[in-house]
Protein backbone atom coordinates (compact mmCIF):
# COMPACT_ATOMS: atom_id res chain seq x y z
CA UNK A 1 0.00 0.00 0.00
CA UNK A 2 2.82 2.34 0.81
CA UNK A 3 4.45 1.61 -2.54
CA UNK A 4 1.29 2.51 -4.46
CA UNK A 5 0.92 5.71 -2.48
CA UNK A 6 4.49 6.66 -3.27
CA UNK A 7 4.01 5.98 -6.98
CA UNK A 8 0.84 8.03 -7.02
CA UNK A 9 2.57 10.86 -5.30
CA UNK A 10 5.42 10.84 -7.81
CA UNK A 11 3.04 10.73 -10.79
CA UNK A 12 1.27 13.94 -9.75
CA UNK A 13 3.20 16.90 -11.21
CA UNK A 14 3.97 19.80 -8.99
CA UNK A 15 2.26 23.09 -9.62
CA UNK A 16 4.37 25.61 -11.47
CA UNK A 17 5.69 28.24 -9.12
CA UNK A 18 4.30 31.68 -9.84
CA UNK A 19 6.62 34.62 -10.16
CA UNK A 20 6.76 36.98 -7.22
CA UNK A 21 7.26 40.73 -7.58
CA UNK A 22 10.81 41.48 -8.66
CA UNK A 23 13.11 42.64 -5.90
CA UNK A 24 15.34 45.68 -6.03
CA UNK A 25 18.79 44.37 -6.80
CA UNK A 26 20.63 47.40 -5.39
CA UNK A 27 19.74 50.61 -3.58
CA UNK A 28 20.24 53.92 -5.34
CA UNK A 29 23.84 55.03 -4.86
CA UNK A 30 25.15 51.61 -3.77
CA UNK A 31 26.98 50.99 -7.03
CA UNK A 32 30.03 53.19 -7.27
CA UNK A 33 30.45 54.66 -10.73
CA UNK A 34 34.08 54.41 -11.73
CA UNK A 35 35.39 56.31 -14.68
CA UNK A 36 37.94 54.73 -16.99
CA UNK A 37 41.47 55.96 -16.22
CA UNK A 38 42.90 58.27 -18.83
CA UNK A 39 45.33 56.30 -20.97
CA UNK A 40 45.15 58.37 -24.15
CA UNK A 41 44.53 61.78 -25.56
CA UNK A 42 40.86 61.50 -26.56
CA UNK A 43 37.90 59.64 -25.02
CA UNK A 44 35.91 57.63 -27.55
CA UNK A 45 32.26 57.41 -26.44
CA UNK A 46 31.54 54.71 -29.03
CA UNK A 47 34.20 52.31 -27.69
CA UNK A 48 33.90 53.65 -24.12
CA UNK A 49 37.66 54.04 -23.73
CA UNK A 50 40.54 56.41 -24.31
CA UNK A 51 42.13 56.56 -27.76
CA UNK A 52 45.65 57.40 -28.76
CA UNK A 53 47.41 55.62 -25.90
CA UNK A 54 49.44 52.44 -25.72
CA UNK A 55 47.54 51.01 -22.73
CA UNK A 56 43.99 51.75 -23.84
CA UNK A 57 42.90 48.08 -23.82
CA UNK A 58 45.38 46.49 -21.43
CA UNK A 59 44.29 43.92 -18.87
CA UNK A 60 45.13 46.25 -15.97
CA UNK A 61 42.48 48.77 -17.07
CA UNK A 62 39.62 46.25 -16.78
CA UNK A 63 37.61 46.51 -13.57
CA UNK A 64 35.60 43.62 -12.20
CA UNK A 65 31.85 44.18 -12.11
CA UNK A 66 30.50 45.05 -8.66
CA UNK A 67 27.16 43.27 -9.18
CA UNK A 68 25.92 40.08 -10.81
CA UNK A 69 22.42 38.94 -11.72
CA UNK A 70 20.93 35.80 -10.19
CA UNK A 71 17.89 34.57 -12.08
CA UNK A 72 16.68 32.38 -9.23
CA UNK A 73 16.78 35.26 -6.74
CA UNK A 74 16.16 38.37 -8.85
CA UNK A 75 13.60 37.32 -11.49
CA UNK A 76 10.05 38.48 -10.86
CA UNK A 77 7.07 40.52 -12.02
CA UNK A 78 7.38 44.18 -12.99
CA UNK A 79 5.15 46.81 -14.56
CA UNK A 80 6.19 45.47 -17.95
CA UNK A 81 4.12 42.34 -17.31
CA UNK A 82 0.97 44.48 -17.27
CA UNK A 83 1.88 47.03 -19.96
CA UNK A 84 2.88 44.44 -22.58
CA UNK A 85 6.55 45.44 -22.82
CA UNK A 86 8.52 42.66 -24.56
CA UNK A 87 12.07 43.81 -23.81
CA UNK A 88 14.28 42.94 -20.84
CA UNK A 89 15.91 45.36 -18.44
CA UNK A 90 19.58 45.94 -19.25
CA UNK A 91 20.45 46.82 -15.66
CA UNK A 92 18.64 43.71 -14.42
CA UNK A 93 20.95 41.55 -16.57
CA UNK A 94 23.92 43.26 -14.96
CA UNK A 95 22.47 42.84 -11.47
CA UNK A 96 22.12 46.54 -10.65
CA UNK A 97 18.49 47.56 -11.27
CA UNK A 98 17.29 49.75 -8.34
CA UNK A 99 13.60 49.79 -9.38
CA UNK A 100 12.56 46.16 -8.84
CA UNK A 101 8.84 45.61 -9.44
CA UNK A 102 8.47 49.27 -10.45
CA UNK A 103 10.73 48.80 -13.50
CA UNK A 104 9.21 49.39 -16.93
CA UNK A 105 11.12 46.47 -18.44
CA UNK A 106 10.99 42.71 -17.88
CA UNK A 107 13.02 41.14 -15.08
CA UNK A 108 13.09 37.66 -16.57
CA UNK A 109 15.09 35.82 -19.21
CA UNK A 110 14.01 36.49 -22.82
CA UNK A 111 11.42 33.99 -24.01
CA UNK A 112 12.52 32.49 -27.38
CA UNK A 113 8.92 31.48 -28.20
CA UNK A 114 7.82 35.14 -28.20
CA UNK A 115 9.07 37.10 -31.19
CA UNK A 116 10.35 40.59 -30.54
CA UNK A 117 8.35 43.44 -32.13
CA UNK A 118 11.40 44.76 -34.01
CA UNK A 119 14.14 42.48 -35.33
CA UNK A 120 16.50 45.43 -35.72
CA UNK A 121 16.71 45.69 -31.91
CA UNK A 122 18.20 43.30 -29.37
CA UNK A 123 16.36 41.88 -26.37
CA UNK A 124 17.09 45.11 -24.45
CA UNK A 125 15.47 47.35 -27.13
CA UNK A 126 18.85 48.69 -28.26
CA UNK A 127 19.29 49.40 -31.97
CA UNK A 128 21.57 47.07 -33.88
CA UNK A 129 23.96 48.36 -36.52
CA UNK A 130 24.83 47.36 -40.06
CA UNK A 131 28.20 45.98 -39.00
CA UNK A 132 30.05 44.90 -35.88
CA UNK A 133 32.46 47.11 -34.06
CA UNK A 134 36.15 46.54 -34.67
CA UNK A 135 36.51 44.93 -31.24
CA UNK A 136 33.33 42.80 -31.73
CA UNK A 137 31.70 44.47 -28.73
CA UNK A 138 28.53 46.50 -28.48
CA UNK A 139 25.02 45.56 -29.54
CA UNK A 140 25.86 43.69 -32.73
CA UNK A 141 24.70 43.64 -36.34
CA UNK A 142 21.27 43.06 -37.85
CA UNK A 143 22.81 41.51 -40.98
CA UNK A 144 23.75 38.23 -39.28
CA UNK A 145 22.14 36.19 -36.54
CA UNK A 146 24.93 35.59 -34.03
CA UNK A 147 24.42 33.03 -31.27
CA UNK A 148 28.09 32.53 -30.31
CA UNK A 149 30.04 34.46 -27.68
CA UNK A 150 33.79 34.80 -27.44
CA UNK A 151 34.95 34.33 -23.81
CA UNK A 152 38.51 35.51 -23.20
CA UNK A 153 40.89 35.74 -20.23
CA UNK A 154 39.81 32.45 -18.66
CA UNK A 155 42.16 31.08 -16.02
CA UNK A 156 42.66 27.39 -16.74
CA UNK A 157 43.43 25.19 -13.76
CA UNK A 158 42.89 21.75 -15.28
CA UNK A 159 42.22 19.95 -18.54
CA UNK A 160 40.09 21.25 -21.36
CA UNK A 161 37.14 19.13 -20.21
CA UNK A 162 37.30 20.58 -16.70
CA UNK A 163 37.43 24.12 -18.09
CA UNK A 164 34.45 23.36 -20.30
CA UNK A 165 32.42 22.20 -17.30
CA UNK A 166 33.26 25.41 -15.43
CA UNK A 167 32.21 27.54 -18.40
CA UNK A 168 28.99 25.56 -18.84
CA UNK A 169 28.08 25.88 -15.17
CA UNK A 170 28.34 29.66 -15.27
CA UNK A 171 26.76 30.29 -18.68
CA UNK A 172 23.86 27.83 -18.67
CA UNK A 173 21.97 30.13 -16.31
CA UNK A 174 21.18 32.51 -19.18
CA UNK A 175 19.69 30.07 -21.65
CA UNK A 176 19.95 26.71 -23.41
CA UNK A 177 23.45 26.04 -24.69
CA UNK A 178 24.01 24.26 -27.99
CA UNK A 179 27.77 23.69 -27.75
CA UNK A 180 30.93 24.90 -26.01
CA UNK A 181 34.42 24.88 -27.48
CA UNK A 182 37.49 25.55 -25.33
CA UNK A 183 40.87 26.45 -26.80
CA UNK A 184 43.19 24.94 -24.25
CA UNK A 185 46.32 26.86 -23.25
CA UNK A 186 44.89 29.97 -24.95
CA UNK A 187 42.42 30.99 -22.21
CA UNK A 188 39.61 31.25 -24.75
CA UNK A 189 36.19 29.58 -25.03
CA UNK A 190 33.29 29.87 -27.48
CA UNK A 191 29.75 29.43 -26.15
CA UNK A 192 26.95 28.89 -28.68
CA UNK A 193 23.36 29.26 -27.48
CA UNK A 194 20.31 27.77 -29.13
CA UNK A 195 18.65 31.20 -29.42
CA UNK A 196 20.19 34.55 -30.24
CA UNK A 197 18.29 36.37 -27.46
CA UNK A 198 19.97 34.12 -24.89
CA UNK A 199 23.38 35.09 -26.25
CA UNK A 200 22.46 38.78 -26.08
CA UNK A 201 21.43 38.47 -22.44
CA UNK A 202 24.47 36.37 -21.49
CA UNK A 203 26.87 38.84 -23.08
CA UNK A 204 25.70 41.63 -20.79
CA UNK A 205 25.27 39.39 -17.74
CA UNK A 206 28.83 37.96 -17.90
CA UNK A 207 30.76 41.04 -19.02
CA UNK A 208 33.66 41.66 -16.59
CA UNK A 209 32.47 38.80 -14.37
CA UNK A 210 34.51 35.90 -12.94
CA UNK A 211 34.24 32.13 -13.14
CA UNK A 212 36.00 30.21 -10.34
CA UNK A 213 39.41 31.89 -10.24
CA UNK A 214 38.62 35.60 -9.75
CA UNK A 215 39.50 36.43 -13.35
CA UNK A 216 37.90 39.29 -15.30
CA UNK A 217 36.22 37.88 -18.40
CA UNK A 218 36.35 39.52 -21.78
CA UNK A 219 33.00 38.70 -23.41
CA UNK A 220 32.56 39.69 -27.06
CA UNK A 221 30.67 38.56 -30.12
CA UNK A 222 32.37 35.74 -32.00
CA UNK A 223 33.31 36.14 -35.64
CA UNK A 224 31.74 33.89 -38.26
CA UNK A 225 32.88 30.27 -38.11
CA UNK A 226 35.03 29.56 -41.21
CA UNK A 227 34.21 25.83 -41.10
CA UNK A 228 32.19 24.99 -44.29
CA UNK A 229 30.17 22.36 -42.42
CA UNK A 230 29.15 24.87 -39.78
CA UNK A 231 28.18 27.37 -42.47
CA UNK A 232 25.95 24.81 -44.19
CA UNK A 233 24.29 23.81 -40.93
CA UNK A 234 23.62 27.44 -40.04
CA UNK A 235 22.22 28.10 -43.51
CA UNK A 236 19.85 25.12 -43.24
CA UNK A 237 18.78 26.24 -39.77
CA UNK A 238 17.98 29.75 -40.99
CA UNK A 239 16.04 28.40 -43.97
CA UNK A 240 14.02 26.13 -41.70
CA UNK A 241 13.29 29.05 -39.37
CA UNK A 242 12.17 31.10 -42.36
CA UNK A 243 9.82 28.38 -43.58
CA UNK A 244 8.33 27.95 -40.13
CA UNK A 245 7.85 31.71 -39.75
CA UNK A 246 6.11 31.97 -43.14
CA UNK A 247 3.95 28.94 -42.43
CA UNK A 248 2.89 30.34 -39.06
CA UNK A 249 1.75 33.60 -40.66
CA UNK A 250 -0.07 32.03 -43.62
CA UNK A 251 -3.68 30.95 -43.67
CA UNK A 252 -3.89 27.12 -43.38
CA UNK A 253 -6.38 27.09 -46.24
CA UNK A 254 -3.83 28.74 -48.51
CA UNK A 255 -1.19 26.20 -47.50
CA UNK A 256 -3.60 23.34 -48.27
CA UNK A 257 -4.52 24.86 -51.63
CA UNK A 258 -0.85 25.24 -52.56
CA UNK A 259 -0.25 21.60 -51.64
CA UNK A 260 -3.09 20.48 -53.90
CA UNK A 261 -1.82 22.66 -56.73
CA UNK A 262 1.61 21.10 -56.41
CA UNK A 263 0.04 17.65 -56.53
CA UNK A 264 -1.89 18.51 -59.71
CA UNK A 265 1.24 19.85 -61.37
CA UNK A 266 3.06 16.64 -60.58
CA UNK A 267 0.17 14.50 -61.82
CA UNK A 268 -0.36 12.81 -58.46
CA UNK A 269 -3.61 12.04 -56.70
CA UNK A 270 -3.50 13.61 -53.25
CA UNK A 271 -4.85 11.27 -50.57
CA UNK A 272 -5.11 11.70 -46.81
CA UNK A 273 -1.61 10.46 -46.16
CA UNK A 274 -0.04 12.73 -48.75
CA UNK A 275 -1.84 15.74 -47.32
CA UNK A 276 0.24 15.41 -44.20
CA UNK A 277 3.51 15.04 -46.08
CA UNK A 278 5.63 17.81 -47.48
CA UNK A 279 5.27 18.58 -51.18
CA UNK A 280 8.87 17.61 -51.89
CA UNK A 281 8.94 14.20 -50.19
CA UNK A 282 10.26 11.14 -52.02
CA UNK A 283 7.12 8.93 -51.80
CA UNK A 284 5.16 11.38 -53.91
CA UNK A 285 7.77 11.36 -56.65
CA UNK A 286 7.71 7.57 -56.71
CA UNK A 287 3.91 7.49 -56.89
CA UNK A 288 3.88 9.91 -59.84
CA UNK A 289 6.30 7.74 -61.83
CA UNK A 290 4.30 4.63 -61.00
CA UNK A 291 1.13 6.21 -62.39
CA UNK A 292 2.91 7.06 -65.64
CA UNK A 293 4.14 3.49 -66.05
CA UNK A 294 0.67 2.06 -65.42
CA UNK A 295 -0.89 4.35 -68.04
CA UNK A 296 1.71 3.69 -70.76
CA UNK A 297 0.56 0.18 -71.97
CA UNK A 298 -2.95 1.49 -72.69
CA UNK A 299 -1.70 3.78 -75.48
CA UNK A 300 -1.64 2.38 -79.06
CA UNK A 301 1.83 1.24 -80.02
CA UNK A 302 1.97 3.28 -83.24
CA UNK A 303 1.05 6.47 -81.41
CA UNK A 304 3.68 5.87 -78.77
CA UNK A 305 6.36 5.26 -81.42
CA UNK A 306 5.33 8.41 -83.28
CA UNK A 307 5.54 10.48 -80.13
CA UNK A 308 8.90 8.96 -79.26
CA UNK A 309 10.38 10.06 -82.60
CA UNK A 310 10.13 13.69 -81.54
CA UNK A 311 13.21 14.82 -79.58
CA UNK A 312 12.53 16.25 -76.16
CA UNK A 313 14.87 18.11 -73.81
CA UNK A 314 16.04 16.05 -70.91
CA UNK A 315 14.44 18.44 -68.48
CA UNK A 316 10.97 17.94 -70.02
CA UNK A 317 10.82 14.11 -70.10
CA UNK A 318 9.62 13.80 -66.54
CA UNK A 319 6.66 15.72 -65.19
CA UNK A 320 3.12 16.73 -66.11
CA UNK A 321 3.82 17.07 -69.88
CA UNK A 322 4.48 13.36 -70.44
CA UNK A 323 1.25 12.46 -68.67
CA UNK A 324 -0.76 14.93 -70.80
CA UNK A 325 0.85 13.66 -73.97
CA UNK A 326 -0.07 10.04 -73.28
CA UNK A 327 -3.62 10.93 -72.22
CA UNK A 328 -4.20 13.09 -75.31
CA UNK A 329 -2.90 10.34 -77.59
CA UNK A 330 -5.32 7.83 -76.08
CA UNK A 331 -8.23 10.21 -76.45
CA UNK A 332 -7.36 11.08 -80.05
CA UNK A 333 -6.95 7.43 -81.06
CA UNK A 334 -10.31 6.52 -79.49
CA UNK A 335 -12.09 9.23 -81.53
CA UNK A 336 -10.50 7.97 -84.74
CA UNK A 337 -11.54 4.41 -83.96
CA UNK A 338 -15.16 5.37 -83.34
CA UNK A 339 -15.47 7.58 -86.44
CA UNK A 340 -13.58 5.16 -88.67
CA UNK A 341 -11.83 8.07 -90.36
CA UNK A 342 -8.29 6.77 -90.37
CA UNK A 343 -6.28 3.92 -88.92
CA UNK A 344 -4.05 4.56 -85.98
CA UNK A 345 -0.98 3.95 -88.14
CA UNK A 346 -1.70 7.13 -90.13
CA UNK A 347 -1.32 9.41 -87.14
CA UNK A 348 1.35 12.03 -87.69
CA UNK A 349 4.34 12.38 -85.45
CA UNK A 350 2.95 14.21 -82.47
CA UNK A 351 4.87 17.34 -81.49
CA UNK A 352 5.82 17.99 -77.90
CA UNK A 353 3.14 20.09 -76.17
CA UNK A 354 4.00 23.62 -75.15
CA UNK A 355 4.90 24.31 -71.53
CA UNK A 356 1.48 25.87 -71.02
CA UNK A 357 -0.18 22.45 -71.48
CA UNK A 358 -2.84 23.33 -74.12
CA UNK A 359 -3.99 19.71 -74.49
CA UNK A 360 -5.63 18.39 -77.68
CA UNK A 361 -5.21 21.66 -79.59
CA UNK A 362 -1.52 20.88 -80.01
CA UNK A 363 -2.13 17.66 -81.92
CA UNK A 364 -3.26 16.97 -85.51
CA UNK A 365 -3.83 14.24 -88.16
CA UNK A 366 -4.04 13.86 -91.91
CA UNK A 367 -7.84 14.17 -91.78
CA UNK A 368 -9.36 17.65 -91.58
CA UNK A 369 -12.01 16.56 -89.10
Amino acid sequence: MSTNATETQIAIPKKQKKLKPARKQVKPGDVEKKEAPQTGKEYNIWYNKWAGGDREDSYSNKVKSQTRCSIRRDAGLTRANTTGMKYCCLFFSRGCCPYGWECEYLHILPDPSIALPDTSKDCFARDKFSDYRDDMGGVGSFQRQNRTLYIGRIKETGTGTETEEVVRRHFKEWGEIEKIRVLQYRSVAFVTYVHEASAQFAKEAMACQSLDNDEILNVRWATEDPNPTSKEEEQRRLEEMGREAIKARMDPRIVDAMRHMRALEEGVELDADDAEEDAEDGPREAKRRRLEIEDAPQVPAAAVLAAAEQPQPETQRIGILNADTLESLKYFAEIQRRNGTAPVSTVKAVPRPSPTGLGLADYGSEEED
